[in-house]
């Protein structure tokens, strides 16, 4: 793994550590946490990802992290009556062509275990 995802990875890893116990993410906290790790890295990535991690709300982040746009979409249209019937049918045409997608590769001879 190259060096720059490396510190990458450890400024995530502090944010997600400092989240996990309930403490504010700054910058010098994980800066603090990469000390004490033993890891080094650039002067720059503190400050970025203690940024960019305080603007989102990371117990959701994980919580949707494997699910599509569309679903991330419901909520919001569930939350006003009016968008919520096109939001609805929106899913069921996404659905129904991820059907067609997966029969027309069936047509083909093209599954996967044949």
């Amino acid at each position: 793994m190259s060096e720059i995802k490396t510190e990458e990875l450890a400024c995530i890893y502090s944010g997600l550590l400092l989240q996990d116990d309930g403490i504010e993410i700054t910058a010098d906290k994980i800066k603090t946490l990469l000390e004490a790790a033993n890891i080094t890295v650039a002067s720059h990535w503190p400050g970025l990802y203690a940024r960019s991690l305080a603007k989102v709300n990371i117990p959701e982040l994980l919580l949707n992290a494997g699910s599509s746009g569309a679903a991330g979409a419901a909520p919001v249209a569930a939350a006003t009556n009016a968008a919520a019937a096109p939001a609805a049918a929106a899913k069921k045409e996404t659905k129904k062509e991820e059907v067609k997608k997966e029969e027309s590769d069936d047509d083909m001879g093209m599954g996967l275990f044949d």
